[in-house]
C-alpha cells in the first residue's frame, strides 16, 4: 500500500494515482468536499421522482424504450433489471488492474456530483475496491456509446449481490464475495442502475493503463536503439541537437537527447570514429524521428485521457447548482476511440522499427557480428528464432492497428444510430502494447548479447547500466537454451521500469 487513500473529488485525478490504485492496491476515499454536492443532486432526483417528473432512465425505460413510462412503484425494479439485462458480456475476464481502474475511475466520475446516485452507493463501490473484491468483467460486448454498458453492468452487479467476483484470487458468486468481506448488498433506488453503467470507464481504464505502459515503452525503445547503435558500430552524429533544433518536433528532440545521454562515453563508438562509413541505416539514424513521432502522439492521447478522467459521462446529468437535469451524450466514446486508435498506431511503430534493428543485429551480413549472436552457428541457432517472434508480433500489430473508430453499427432499434467502438479500440491498443513490450525485450536481449562480443571495449554509460540490469536476470548465451524464459525475464524488467531506472541513475533523467 502506498501512502493513504487517494481522495477522489472528480477534478484532479492523475494517471499516476490511477496506476497506484490499479496495480499497487492503493485505497480510495470519497472526498469530504464531494459529499455535499452528491447529496444535493440525490435530493433533487428523489424530489423529481415523487413529483412524477419524466426523466430518462429514472421514470422511463432505456434506449428505444425511453417512451415507456415507469410507475413510482416500479422504479427500484427498473434499476435492478437494467443491471441484469445489460450484463450480457462474453469472452475472457478482464485483468485485475483493468477492473480496479474501472472502479476507481467510476467513483471519481460520481464524485463530481452529476450522477444523482446516493452517497451510500458510491461509498459501497469504494468499499468493494478497497476490500479487494474484483468483479468478473468479460472483455467483449461494448460498442462504446451509451457508455460501456455491458462491462459496467457486470462490474455493478456485485453491488447488489449478483454476478461474480474474485476475492483473494478465488472466483465466486457476487453475494458470496460481499459476505466474505462483510459488505451488505445494496437495493438500488431510482436512477441508480442507469447511472452505474452509463459511462466510458471500461475503455478509459484500458486507455489509461496502455498510455502509462506506452510512456514507459518509449524510454525503453530509446535505450534499446542506443544499444543496437553501439553494437552495430553506428555514430552519434545523428543525435546532434543542431539537427533536431532545425526541425523542432518536441518528441524528436526528446528522443535524440535521450540517445545522446545513453551513449555518452562509449568506447565502442569512439573506436571507429575515423571509419569510412558516411551514414547509418534509417533504423539507427532516424530512430529519434520515429520514436519522437510516437512521443508526440502520446502527448495528444495524454491530454484526452486527462480530460476524460475528470469528466461526467452519465446521462442524464444532474446540475445541483441550478436544480436542473439535462439529457445529452457525454457517454459517447468517440474522443477515446480516436485516441486509443492513435495510441495503438504510435506504439506499433516502436515495435516496427525495433524488429528491423533486431534483424540487423542477428544478420552477419549487416552486423559484422557472429551469425545470430552465438558461437558455433549451425550447431547453435542463437537468436535466429527470436527475430522470427519479433516479426510475428509486428505483423500482428499491423492487423490490430486498423482503426476501430471508423466502424459503426446502429443499436437499440436504431435509436443509438452511431457508436464509437471505443472499447474495441482500447482492447486492441492493450494488445499492441503487450506485443511491443515483447519486441523491445527481444531487442534489449540481443543488444546485451552483442555487447558481450566487444570484450575489450566498454559500452556507453547508459547502455552499460541497461546491460548490467539485463545481465542481473539473464546470463550471456554461450549455447542454445530455452529462449522464451529469457525473453519473459527481460520483458518483466522492462514492464517494471527497472531498466529505465538503472539508466537514469547512471546518466540523469530521460524524457
Amino acid at each position: 500500500m502506498t501512502n493513504g487513500p487517494v481522495q477522489l473529488n472528480g477534478q484532479n485525478f492523475t494517471l499516476g494515482q490511477l496506476v497506484d490504485i490499479a496495480r499497487n492496491g492503493r485505497a480510495v476515499a470519497v472526498s469530504v468536499n464531494s459529499e455535499a454536492r452528491i447529496k444535493k443532486a440525490r435530493n433533487l432526483v428523489e424530489h423529481w421522482v415523487k413529483k412524477g417528473t419524466r426523466i430518462y432512465g429514472v421514470t422511463t425505460g432505456f434506449g428505444a424504450l425511453s417512451d415507456v413510462t415507469i410507475s413510482f412503484e416500479d422504479t427500484k425494479t427498473l434499476q435492478r433489471n437494467i443491471l441484469l439485462s445489460h450484463a450480457a458480456g462474453v469472452g475472457n475476464c478482464m485483468a485485475d488492474d483493468v477492473v480496479r481502474a474501472m472502479m476507481a475511475l467510476r467513483i471519481n466520475d460520481f464524485c463530481r456530483g452529476n450522477s444523482g446516485l446516493r452517497l451510500e452507493t458510491i461509498q459501497t463501490l469504494a468499499h468493494l475496491l478497497n476490500a479487494g473484491i474484483i468483479p468478473v468483467v468479460p472483455e467483449k460486448g461494448s460498442v462504446g456509446a451509451s457508455g460501456d454498458l455491458v462491462p459496467m453492468a457486470h462490474l455493478s452487479l456485485v453491488l447488489i449481490g449478483e454476478g461474480e467476483a474474485f476475492v483473494d484470487g478465488v472466483r465466486m458468486p457476487g453475494a458470496q464475495a460481499l459476505a466474505a468481506k462483510n459488505i451488505e448488498p445494496l437495493e438500488l433506488d431510482a436512477g441508480e442502475g442507469l447511472a452505474l453503467i452509463n459511462g466510458t470507464q471500461f475503455m478509459l481504464a484500458l486507455g489509461c493503463l496502455a498510455l502509462h505502459d506506452a510512456l514507459n515503452l518509449c524510454k525503453h525503445a530509446d535505450i534499446a536503439a542506443s544499444m543496437s547503435l553501439e553494437t552495430l558500430m553506428g555514430t552519434r552524429t545523428a543525435f546532434d541537437p543542431r539537427i533536431h533544433n532545425a526541425r523542432p518536433h518536441l518528441g524528436q528532440m526528446k528522443a535524440a537527447s535521450d540517445m545522446m545521454k545513453i551513449t555518452q562515453n562509449s568506447e565502442i563508438i569512439s573506436s571507429h570514429s575515423d571509419c569510412s562509413r558516411v551514414q547509418d541505416a534509417y533504423t539507427l539514424r532516424c530512430s529519434p524521428q520515429v520514436h519522437g513521432a510516437s512521443w508526440d502522439a502520446f502527448g495528444y492521447v495524454e491530454r484526452v485521457i486527462r480530460v476524460e478522467m475528470n469528466s461526467s459521462t452519465e446521462n442524464p446529468l444532474i446540475f445541483p447548482e441550478s436544480g436542473e437535469f439535462l439529457s445529452g451524450g457525454n457517454f459517447h466514446g468517440q474522443p477515446l476511440a480516436l485516441a486509443c486508435d492513435f495510441l495503438g498506431i504510435a506504439i506499433a511503430e516502436l515495435a516496427n522499427i525495433s524488429e528491423r534493428r533486431v534483424e540487423r543485429l542477428v544478420n552477419p551480413q549487416l552486423s559484422g557480428l557472429p551469425a545470430f549472436l552465438v558461437k558455433d552457428t549451425g550447431l547453435n541457432s542463437g537468436f535466429m528464432i527470436a527475430q522470427y517472434v519479433a516479426a510475428s508480433l509486428v505483423s500482428e500489430n499491423k492487423i490490430l492497428a486498423h482503426p476501430a473508430c471508423v466502424d459503426s453499427i446502429p443499436t437499440s432499434a436504431n435509436k443509438e444510430d452511431h457508436v464509437s467502438m471505443g472499447a474495441i479500440a482500447a482492447r486492441k491498443c492493450r494488445d499492441i502494447v503487450e506485443n511491443t513490450e515483447q519486441v523491445i525485450a527481444i531487442e534489449l536481449l540481443c543488444g546485451a548479447q552483442a555487447i558481450d562480443m566487444f570484450t575489450n571495449l566498454k559500452a556507453g554509460k547508459g547502455t552499460m547500466a541497461a546491460y548490467q540490469t539485463i545481465r542481473s536476470k539473464v546470463t550471456c548465451m554461450t549455447k542454445d537454451r530455452f529462449l522464451s524464459a529469457d525473453i519473459a525475464a527481460v520483458r518483466k524488467l522492462l514492464h517494471s521500469g527497472r531498466i529505465v531506472k538503472a539508466v537514469e541513475n547512471a546518466v540523469g533523467r530521460l524524457y
